[in-house]
């Protein structure tokens, strides 16, 4: 299964992500945003031996709203406020809401220390001037180099904090209602047919469906991209989410509310709890999900790669998502905020995260461990990575998500697809235009 995670590494080291480039006032950030604290090991420290200005009663971190995530970050907070005595108010809201809720809570003199983003948002932070670029020093090194230019800017800047995951999404499926994973999108589709009964709530697959972040592969692997990349550059008047590529997944991914093998408006919550309950077989899920249906299902769960398309292609996933803590432009307590960090990231704690919340950690040691080097579910991401492609971490991505959102959606309602597909990329293009048409 090793192999599996040294492929997953050959293709993370491909990946320069994050291209951003920050306004000018954040260049002029002060020396105490590149404090790298002399030990990142917080046991037995005094504030004299990492020459710390004098501890602040509390630091706030903006965690993900998702249970078994709150969870780690919680025991981590609460050994670090043992060690400290620092205490950790560890806020949850989801990550999609975070930086508009920073945008206005972080002038106004209530926001957090520190956020958890997903990289290709960093772009967008730093022109915002929502985060403050920090110096990783030596500790740069455990972390893989995904993930840390999926942090980095090209002036080599580390912008906003600490790489703490990084992810792609495979098929989970049931063992007690498939017996083994279908190898292609035939095999899918026939489970599909074969388990689904909407009256009863039993579906043979189950996907976010209208969400492109995990539709992607279906467009891509028929020759859809996003932005069109050479050697790592982006080209961002070149988008290939109409194209004949594009189209064609469409109709697929179209055709899957047609046969009422998905149900219209479908949400996390619904799929998750029908999967736990044994109702569904098949679904396209990421690891974090991992630790929670482990507890519903226990032995039968089991995960592969995403199936072949008609084509023979593999899927292609978004692969090298990296997720990170950042520090905020208006802590006013930068350089602790800057210790917190590095000790959820660090050795020890990368794997509780892991094992609670059920991430993979973005540590070139915690990738190496056995708990995750070892584990048959695990290793089916990272086989899964090998067939995958690098999010782009231009700023201009995040023009792309509404759009192609909506134009999914209207999709599952059975519009044209070929016409909803021109119009999202029109509005993406005019988005981008509207914001600067910035390039980095």
């Amino acid at each position: 299964m090793k192999k599996w995670l040294i492929s997953l590494l050959a293709v993370l080291l491909i990946i320069g992500l994050l291209t951003a480039c920050g306004p000018d006032e954040a260049n002029e950030s002060t020396e105490e945003t590149d404090t790298q604290p002399e030990e990142q090991e917080t046991e037995g420290r005094t504030e004299e031996e990492t020459s710390m200005p004098e501890k602040p009663e509390k630091l706030t971190v903006w965690v993900n709203a998702e249970e078994k995530q709150e969870d780690a970050v919680n025991q981590i907070a609460a050994k670090y406020t043992e060690e400290t005595g620092i205490e950790i108010e560890a806020v949850p809201i989801d990550m999609l809401e975070q930086v508009e809720k920073l945008d206005v809570e972080g002038p106004a003199g209530n926001g957090p220390d520190i956020i958890f983003q997903p990289h290709d948002r960093i772009g967008d932070l730093v022109l915002r001037g929502l985060i403050d670029p920090i110096d990783l020093g030596d500790s740069k090194g455990d972390f893989t180099e995904a993930a840390i230019n999926a942090v980095t800017n090209e002036g080599g800047e580390t912008w906003g904090g600490y790489p703490a995951v990084t992810e792609t999404y495979a098929l989970f499926y049931n063992k007690s209602l498939v017996a083994e994973a279908p190898a292609t999108m035939e095999d899918l589709m026939a489970i599909a047919e074969e388990q689904t009964n909407a009256a009863n709530d039993e579906y043979g697959f189950l996907m976010e469906a209208a969400n492109f972040y995990f539709t992607y592969p279906f467009f891509s692997g028929n020759g859809a991209y996003v932005f069109a990349e050479e050697n790592g550059s982006y080209d961002i008047t070149d988008i290939g989410l109409n194209n004949e590529g594009a189209v064609e997944g469409g109709k697929l991914i179209q055709s899957w509310f047609e046969n009422g093998y998905i149900p219209q408006d479908l949400t996390p919550d619904i799929m998750n709890g029908l999967f736990k309950e044994g109702k569904v077989a098949t679904v396209i899920n990421g690891p974090w999900m991992v630790r929670e249906y482990q507890e519903a299902l226990g032995d039968d769960l089991q995960a592969a790669i995403l199936p072949k398309l008609d084509n023979g292609e593999n899927p292609k996933s978004f692969v090298g998502g990296v997720k990170a803590y950042l520090l905020s432009y208006y802590s006013e307590n930068k350089e602790w905020a800057n210790d917190f960090m590095a000790y959820v990231t660090n050795s020890e704690n990368a794997m509780l995260y892991y094992d609670v919340a059920g991430e993979m950690p973005a540590r070139v040691d915690s990738i190496d461990d056995p708990a995750i080097a070892d584990d048959p579910i695990y290793s089916a991401f990272a086989e899964q990575a090998t067939y995958g492609e690098p999010m782009p971490g231009v700023p201009a991505m995040q023009q792309v998500w509404d759009p192609i959102n909506n134009g999914l959606s209207f999709i599952s309602k059975g519009e044209p697809v070929e016409a909803v597909l021109d119009e999202a990329v029109q509005t993406i293009k005019d988005n981008i235009a509207a914001s600067g048409g910035a390039t980095q």
